[in-house]
Parts: C-alpha cells; structure tokens; sequence
C-alpha cells in the first residue's frame, strides 16, 4: 500500500468548475453587500475549510470558531488562490472592505458546507456503495472487516476511519474519526475518481452531533454497543445515544444492522423501526427471547480463533471464522457480515470469498494487535471501562501465567470514568500498572490518582504507578514471564502524545518492540 504524506488531502485530481450563481440559487447563499456585480459568473472548483489546503479555485468556507472567526483567514486563503469566500454575517462584517473576490453569506456555514461540497464534487456518494459503523467500541474493527469482506468479493474499496484513510490502495494517517464536510466528500470524489466501488466509514458520535456526514445517506449502518464515553461532549449517556442513533433513521441510512445483545441495541431497533427506518437485528450473546433477524450460533473457540455460524431467519446461514481474539470480536464479525450480507450479497458469493480469503481476520493497527508470543504481548486501543473489561476477559483463558495490564486515562476527558477503569483492571488482572495516556492540559499525576482510586479499592491484583509511559513499557515488558501476557491499553495505532499543549511522538508498539529486542534472547513472535 502507497503511504501518502500525513499532511495530505485526498481530493479529486479534477473536478468540473461551477458557477457562482448557480450554486447560490442551489443552497440559499446570498452575496455580501460589498460584493461587486457579476458576482453570479465566477467559478469554482471546490471547498475548503482550512486556508492552508487551498490549491487554487476553491471556494474558502470561513467558519465562526470559538475564539477566532475563520473569516480572519479568508486573506491568506485569497492569495493562496481562493476564488471566493462563503461566510456567515459576521465574517462578512469583518471582510467588508473587500477581499478581490466575490463572497457569499449565509446564516450557518457548517449546516450547508457538506451539501454545498457534495455538490460541487458532483454528489460522489451516490456512486459508491457506502457502509457506516458506529458505536462506542469495535468501530474500527468491523469497519477494517466489512473492508476486508468487500475486497475478498473483488470490490475496490475506500475506507475512513481513525486508523487511516485508504482510498483504492494508497492510505494515510486519520486525523479525525470522521473527516470535515468539506474534507469527506472530497474524499469521495477521490475514491469514484480511483475507481472505488464501495465506501466504508467509522462514525463518530461528534461527527453526528455536529453534522459532519450529511448529506451522505449510507446504504447500510451498523451499530456495535453503547458504554459510558464522551460524555465530557454530550453531557449525558442519553444525549450521546441518541447521537448515534441519529445514524439509524432514514435521512442517515436506507438499512441498519444492530447488535441487540445490550439494552441499547434493543431499544435502538425499536426506535429506529417507530422512526420509519429499515432496522435489522442481531443477536449474538442476546437471549433466545430477544427477537432477531440474524443470529449467531455454533460458535466454537480455540487458540487460533473462534468459528460461528450466522443464521437469517429465512434460513439463509454463513458460516464463518475470526482470528481476532475474544467475544467481542465474534460479534465485531457477525456484524460485518450481516452488513455485507444486508447490501444485497448473496449468501453462497459471500461464503465462497471468506473461504477464500481465510475468514474475517483483516489485521487491524493498535486492535489486539500480538506484538510477541511469549510473552505475550497485545496492544488495544481500549480506553473505556467497557472496552477494558472486554479484553482483559478476552486474554485471561487463555493466559497460563501472570496477566498484566499498562494503562492510562485521557485528560480533559469524561473524568468519571476513571475510578472505574481502575476497578476492572485490577479485578480482571494480576498485575495493573497505571502510566500517562495523552494528559493533554490536566496534570498527569491527577489523572493517575483518579485512576489508581479505583484500582487499590480492590484487593488481589499488585497495583503499581509509573508515570512515563515508555518507562512502564519497558519495565512491564522486561518483567514479564513467558507465560505471561502483557495488554498495553488505551492509546493502541496512535503515534502522538500531548502534555501540556505540546506534542511528542509516542508509538505504544515501536516501545514494545524496543522492550521485546532488550530481552534475553529477542521476542518469540
């Protein structure tokens, strides 16, 4: 696979210039008083919210931000090559001594940026097949195995989400779960330009709050589970539901495929089906009772992964495997074939391409990722009580001598979570080691404490605290038994750690190795 810069911006090498006028008949947009006549006859040829991603004939959309308006950009972005300016009232008072270039006003820029990119790109989403995956854990995973499942049929693929962007081979680092409007849909016009079949994305509860995807409405949606997370942004666990079940109604997906195996999932389906959408059910671990139109059955585990069988209540039945450890990932993989089954697969094509390609087992950076076998060592990004809970229950069967667990909580984050990471930690293992994670502006040693509260609360599990996260890398790492398993927790694929505002490069997996290579010996991988 091609690595793009980190700085790039994946966007259509060619799009068709578009009319001013035209465009602001399409979406309301006004011109700003000063703006001269003739305005109507200039051209664009894309949008861009960001002045130092301007190529040249794009359309500057100043956006209101918390302390500074966008509009202080629009003349940097103007000698950068910006043909126009699209703002709001108050950007337009304070361009109104003129720019050179015609600018456009309207009351939120942010409601209609995604509508006016998707028209100016030529509505690229109607041209690929589109499947979105949200939820608070496994987002990554099953979108990385509902791709996996599509290139196995011989589709060509794009893919978003927070590990990477991939548009039909060539990838680069995520810098947000979900993409900017303005970003997204020329993202999709780079993947129909590249030939893409199909789209499949992560989506974020923000990027739903804040209306990042519309007007994309995706052919089929999954959802995964729902635990205490975000909620410093939502504010509470019902307004962060309703976010994502927002995904789940017909002006987001014309088809969802939710797990039904907690409460939310249940109550999901019901109200998505009272909302007029097309909701099917999944159930995994659920109960018989709980009514479901897939469900998961002879599911046999072993060392080298867990094989099930998921079967439609018309009879129709996959069967199928994951070499991805645990119960979480057998429902990650159920949901990703019930998605490809939902888009109008055909059983027997989808049976034949897994076969082929040896099951859902994509390998997926920084998700219970084995870096060493004995040890064993496995880096997840779980950074939630639940997402925690779930791997460390994952590892322990299969773990014959010590499991040990480095972990961390996020500053600036839903703080009331933390006591409680603490708590399953030293509940589920032997030895908990409590480090940094990205501190960002709160005091790292605050965080810790909050963390440790939980997790000397219980008694059993050696609790130790070391602040440096590359330090309790290695000491873990260094310290562990052979038959010991080691989960480095929280940060997963992520290469940057903030503190204090500043930026440092930290890669749980280059320490690990690090750590593996000081060993007596090297790694056993």
């Amino acid at each position: 696979m091609t690595a793009l810069p980190d700085n790039a911006l994946l966007r259509p090498a060619a799009s068709s210039p578009q009319r001013l006028g035209d465009l602001a008949a399409a979406l309301d947009l006004a011109p700003a008083p000063a703006t001269a006549d003739g305005w109507g006859a200039a051209e664009v040829r894309g949008v861009v919210a960001d002045n130092r991603r301007v190529r040249g004939g794009e359309l500057f959309a100043a956006i209101g931000g918390a302390h500074v308006h966008g509009a202080r950009f629009a003349p940097a972005a103007v000698a950068a090559g910006a043909a126009a300016v699209l703002t709001d009232p108050a950007g337009a008072d304070l361009l109104a001594a003129g720019l050179g270039v015609p600018v456009l006003v309207t009351p939120d820029v942010p409601a209609v940026l995604g509508r006016l990119a998707a028209t100016l790109y030529g509505e690229p989403g109607r041209a690929l097949g589109t499947f979105a995956v949200t939820g608070t854990n496994g987002k990554t995973t099953v979108a990385f195995m509902v791709d996996h499942a599509l290139r196995a049929l011989g589709r060509t693929t794009g893919l978003v989400g927070t590990v990477e962007v991939r548009v039909a081979g060539r990838a680069v680092p995520a810098t947000l779960t979900t993409p900017q409007p303005d970003e997204l849909q020329a993202l999709l016009a780079a993947m129909v330009e590249a030939g893409a079949d199909d789209l499949v994305m992560e989506v974020s509860s923000h990027a739903l709050a804040l209306g990042r995807v519309d007007p994309l409405v995706y052919d089929v949606a999954g959802f995964t589970n729902l635990t205490q997370d975000h909620l410093d942004f939502h504010g509470t666990l019902e307004a962060y539901f309703q976010a994502k079940a927002s995904l789940f109604t017909p002006r987001r997906s014309r088809r969802g495929v939710i797990l039904v195996d907690d409460v939310w999932g249940r109550r999901l389906v019901e109200q998505a089906r009272a909302e007029g959408a097309a909701a099917v059910a999944l159930a995994v671990a659920a109960p018989p009772e709980v009514p479901a139109d897939w469900r998961v059955g002879d599911v046999r585990a072993d060392a080298t992964g867990t094989a099930f069988t998921l079967t439609h209540r018309d009879g129709r039945a996959l069967r199928t495997a994951t070499a991805l450890p645990g119960g979480f990932n057998l429902a990650n993989a159920a949901l990703a074939a019930a998605m490809v089954l939902e888009s109008g697969v055909d059983v027997a094509a989808l049976q034949a391409a897994l076969d082929a390609a040896g099951g859902l087992s994509p390998v997926v950076p920084g998700r219970m990722e084995q870096l060493s076998e004995r040890p064993r060592v496995i880096v997840d990004f779980a950074h939630n009580t639940d997402a925690l809970a779930q791997a460390l229950a994952a590892l322990r069967p299969t773990t014959a001598g010590r499991l040990v667990v480095l972990f961390g909580a996020a500053g600036e984050r839903d703080r009331s979570k933390r006591p409680d990471m603490g708590r399953v930690a030293a509940e589920a293992a032997d030895v908990v080691v409590v480090t940094d994670d990205d501190p960002h502006d709160e005091p790292p040693a605050q965080i810790r404490a909050e963390v440790l509260v939980g997790a000397r609360a219980v008694s059993g599990a050696t609790v130790d605290e070391i602040p440096s996260r590359a330090e309790a890398i290695r000491t873990v790492v260094l310290g562990a038994g052979e038959d010991d398993t080691v989960l480095v927790a929280g940060r997963g694929h992520e290469t940057v750690q903030e503190i204090a505002g500043t930026p440092h490069h930290l890669d749980d997996r280059d320490e690990v190795r690090a750590a593996l290579a000081s060993r007596t010996g090297g790694p056993t991988a």
